[in-house]
């Protein structure tokens, strides 16, 4: 059985994560232990693009949301540079790397030419400025193309059969959809491109000098692949744009290699011209990895800027809800996954207008309210939602009669505002108890046998305890919030070891029996309450996310945006 010892000593493996608002680099030794970090901020670090939280949102066009380009091939220049200090690149066997999911880059016709012969003298961006037939990236945030989701879904027989063909119905932030408002309404930029990539293959690209393949996992976040089969759908791609098939490309497994490193990367930053750069994936798959994440009754909840539900199974039930996408590291299974546009950015908002712009105070809020609020159910859409597909708005609620579990007669009424304390804890419960809701719909774990909380907000320990009584099992988090990144470092390792095995190794050869020994551990962070107590608030939650879930469906018929 092949081991950690396999992995060869004085190695370094190397992983990014470019997602909405920074590109960050966690660097695992051949023990898997992290000796090395950085971060570029894109709003912070690279001011002169004028982003906020990572984006553009179009004033003209109601849900467009798109990032610069350009930027992510500077921060990428930045990082390396950030880097370069801390760690000696020639000892870098491996690289992979996680990328938003959905987002997509357009490279212009012409431009391999350009990539695949990079001047080790003179700046990535300098030569990659004018490599793109639009400099425009629509990312996962955006919310634009509702009507091309309806023709797509429309031409396959309706929204189920394309979840059952691709693992998701049509949605807007997908890059199927995406490609089809481009096609439709830039046709000329849709002909000026020569390859589509996502920000995962984008990434991997440069760091090859070739356009390197989209990989599984992502590529069954754009409405375009056979979830089943792990081939584009013929069917699919003919209804979103045409000659498309030959403008993304073949699809590989994530644990493939992308290629050796291009000698751009050799000759100015001194990476060994053997090191390999493995498949990059989305941020999400690349979570699953870095959270070890391997056993069907543990669920992960990541806390970013959108936030996520994913688990994993061994067999694809696609529905109208939900996502199934091929698990990165496991290729006969499957990870399912929910995902919340409104995250991190809105809990933001709530503590600038009801906690003095300061955490502490939002967290001295949170435990200063009791549990259930006094019945206020909040939701807060501060941008169009995906799950529920609610548009902009904000909805607050007090549910009467909560004491008695055993009422089936809990009366809401609405009400246009709470008080700052209850108005932290409303968003907080109201985003886990969607959570829960959507999770139990959606066929996950009931209740979970544990959950691994990751994102910037897993280190805040009030939402630790909520998650632990909402969701009514124990809480874990991992020794760093940004699963993403290490979970890519995660996986250059173990794409090293495939290769170098001739062969698909299970990637917990890796870690197992050791596993507290590495960066990869998962500590238990909050346990779940066993008195009497502690039961009963459960089944309180229990009733308060019912009726969370009814007022939603009605909310839904009414405003909804499907």
């Amino acid at each position: 059985m092949v081991g950690r010892s396999s992995l060869p000593e004085g190695s370094l493996f190397l992983g990014f994560d470019s997602s909405t608002q920074s590109l960050k680099a966690t660097v695992l030794n051949n023990e898997l232990i992290i000796v090395a970090s950085d971060i570029v901020n894109f709003d912070s670090d690279l001011p002169h693009y004028k982003t906020e939280g990572g984006v553009y949102r179009d004033p003209a066009d109601d849900g467009h949301i798109f990032s610069p380009t350009i930027m992510w091939v500077e921060a990428f220049e930045l990082l390396l540079e950030k880097l370069k200090p801390k760690i000696n690149f020639s000892k870098v066997v491996a690289i992979s790397g996680s990328g938003q999911q959905h987002g997509s880059v357009y490279w212009k016709k012409g431009s391999h030419a350009v990539l695949s012969s990079l001047d080790p003298t003179k700046s990535l961006l300098s030569q990659l400025k004018d490599a793109f037939s639009t400099m425009d990236s629509p990312i996962w945030m955006d919310s634009s193309t509702t009507k091309q989701c309806r023709e797509i879904e429309s031409v396959v027989g309706g929204a189920l059969e394309l979840s059952k063909l691709t693992g998701s119905r049509a949605y807007e932030r997908f890059t199927g959809p995406q490609i089809r408002k481009i096609y439709r309404t830039v046709p000329q930029v849709y002909d000026d491109t020569e390859r589509i990539s996502l920000v995962s293959s984008f990434m991997a690209s440069i760091l090859v000098g070739n356009y390197a393949s989209i990989d599984e996992t992502d590529g069954a976040g754009m409405n375009l692949m056979d979830i089943n089969q792990r081939t584009w759908s013929k069917t699919v791609l003919e209804a979103t744009a045409p000659g498309l098939e030959e403008k993304l490309g073949k699809l590989a497994p994530a644990y493939a290699v992308a290629g050796r490193i291009a000698p751009y990367f050799v000759e100015r930053l001194q990476f060994d011209k053997n090191c390999l750069v493995i498949q990059w994936s989305g941020d999400n798959p690349n979570s699953l990895a870095g959270l070890t994440l391997n056993t069907p009754g543990d669920l992960a909840i990541s806390l970013g800027t959108s936030d996520t539900v994913f688990g994993i199974t061994a067999e694809a039930k696609p529905s109208l809800e939900g996502h199934v996408f091929p698990n990165p590291v496991e290729p006969d299974g499957y990870m399912v996954m929910l995902c919340y546009k409104n995250g991190s950015l809105t809990r933001e908002d709530v503590r600038n207008s009801c906690a003095e712009k300061s955490w502490d105070v939002f967290n001295s809020y949170l435990e200063k309210t009791p549990p259930l609020n006094g019945g206020k159910l909040g939701f807060y859409y501060k941008d169009h939602e995906i799950l529920p597909p609610l548009p902009v708005g904000f909805h607050r609620y007090i549910v009467e009669n909560l004491n008695d579990v055993t009422s089936n007669n809990l009366v809401e009424r609405e009400v246009e505002e709470f008080d700052p304390p209850s108005e932290v804890r409303a968003i907080i419960e109201g985003q886990l108890l969607s959570m829960r809701g959507h999770a139990e719909r959606f066929g996950m774990p009931n209740p979970p046998k544990r959950i691994i909380a990751t994102g910037g907000a897993s280190s805040n320990e009030r939402i630790l305890h909520s998650i632990a009584q909402i969701f009514g099992c124990p809480v874990f988090t991992v020794q760093r919030p940004d699963s993403a990144s290490l979970g890519a470092a995660l996986r250059a390792a173990h794409g090293w070891l495939c290769n170098e095995e001739g062969s698909f190794v299970p990637i917990s050869c890796m870690y197992q029996g050791n596993l507290e020994k590495t960066s990869l551990g998962a500590k238990l962070a909050v346990s779940t309450g066993e008195g009497v107590e502690d039961k009963e608030l459960l089944e309180k939650y229990t009733v308060l996310m019912r009726k969370r879930m009814e007022i939603e469906r009605r909310l839904v018929e009414k405003i909804g945006r499907a």
